[in-house]
């Protein structure tokens, strides 16, 4: 279970990197980790793009770009993006342990 702990930084660090390369660095985030009642852990990445849209890649193996959703979508129990007028957030779910 000690390697667990990694999953809800290399999710963070997958949607900061969408973030960077599609709509460009310096772009103003909110990062936001709810740790729900159930044990799950919900991570909220929003930007102010609501353009910017994710799509599921199947990158061929002399690609070095196009894995972070894949992923994000092996590491989450479910993910998805919600939009709004103000631009949209990319969010999952982690079902992870409680710690004492």
């Amino acid at each position: 279970m000690r390697g667990r702990c990694f999953t809800p930084k290399l999710c963070v660090s997958e949607l900061l990197a969408n973030v960077i390369s599609h709509v460009g660095e310096g772009t103003p985030v909110v990062l936001r980790l709810i740790r729900e009642g159930d044990g799950r852990t919900r991570v909220e990445v929003a930007d102010p793009d609501p353009h910017a849209w994710l799509i599921l890649r199947h990158p061929g193996a002399d690609e070095e770009t196009g894995r972070g959703l894949l992923l994000l979508d092996a590491l989450a129990t479910r993910w998805g993006v919600r939009q709004d007028a103000c631009g949209k957030t990319v969010w999952c779910e982690l079902a992870l342990p409680r710690t004492s």
